[in-house]
């Protein structure tokens, strides 16, 4: 099946089928052994910034053994700079340089694809050079320069929409980066702004955005609650498991989560991370959902 825009999903043969039915993106494309938008759910997930090279590491062995048991794809993902902290003194990683040396070890030693974000067009070749995946902010979803630079690397390039953009007006970023000949894209849904220090998820912009490429459901910073702990953002991570099992029966293509050993003590987004312990169980879940919810999806392979 593909997904159409408007209101009716198509199979190819041109039956119409029913609305509870979810389809496939037409998008789809591989990042290592990650297919994205083919169907199977995957998961996007590791602290939000690198803290050390050995807690990035402690935590990519972890998510490796819980993901590779229930046989749900993965794509780490750790920061090596934060730029878009709420204060100056909050902690904003190792760097560029060594950022991106500590990400290429640990996807020589894993296996694993890494995603990192990037803030600034200068920095896009380089930090090409480790990444899988190239993260545009939500901040600076509508950076030009950006977009293109990262586009022109030839890696996937995830945009994650702007609290203050409207889901179908996604559609120019996507384009932007289309019009450097990569189609490698892929949207993330972090939620909007509701008034003052808060966020609200609106779960129609998933198909609306499904139209436009694959798309990705943030269950961690949906939940934040920005600039709201006095210089620092805030969150309720107890609805990370509720909003993220929305998501995955509205029908997404993977799920992002920032995910910590110890919440109280990281050095970014503490407030809105989920506890390494809470994992496993939420994707136990979410695998049995999307079985449900997406007929004729590839459930785990052996």
């Amino acid at each position: 099946m593909r997904a159409e825009e408007g209101s009716a999903v198509l199979t190819e043969n041109g039956k119409a089928e029913p609305y509870y039915r979810i389809a496939l993106v037409r998008n789809s494309f591989e990042v290592g052994p990650v297919q994205i938008g083919g169907g199977r759910l995957f998961l996007v997930a590791g602290p939000c910034v690198i803290e050390s090279e050995a807690h990035a590491g402690k935590m990519a062995d972890a998510l490796q053994r819980i993901t590779s048991e229930l046989k749900i794809p993965l794509i780490f993902k750790a920061s090596y700079d934060k730029a878009n902290r709420t204060s100056v003194r909050s902690f904003r990683g190792p760097g560029l340089k060594e950022g991106v040396r500590i990400l290429g070890a640990l996807a020589r030693e894993t296996g694993l694809p890494v995603l990192t974000d990037v803030h600034e067009p200068e920095h896009c070749a380089f930090a090409a050079e480790a990444a899988d995946v190239l993260q545009i902010p939500a901040f600076l979803c509508r950076q030009t320069d950006l977009l293109v630079a990262a586009g022109k690397t030839g890696r996937a390039v995830n945009i994650k929409k702007g609290q203050f953009v409207a889901p179908w007006d996604m559609k120019h970023p996507v384009e932007k980066v289309r019009s450097t000949g990569n189609e490698r894209v892929f949207l993330t849904e972090r939620g909007s702004s509701f008034g003052y220090n808060n966020l609200v998820v609106d779960f129609r912009s998933l198909p609306v955005m499904r139209a436009l490429a694959p798309v990705v459901f943030d269950g961690t910073h949906s939940v934040q609650q920005p600039s709201a702990a006095g210089g620092v953002s805030g969150g309720q991570p107890e609805f990370i498991p509720a909003l993220a099992r929305a998501a995955v029966a509205a029908g997404v293509d993977g799920v992002f989560l920032e995910v910590h050993d110890d919440p109280a003590q990281a050095k970014s987004d503490g407030a809105n991370a989920l506890d390494l312990k809470l994992l496993k169980p939420l994707l136990e879940a979410l695998l049995a959902i999307h079985a449900a919810a997406t007929p004729g999806s590839e459930g785990p392979r052996d």
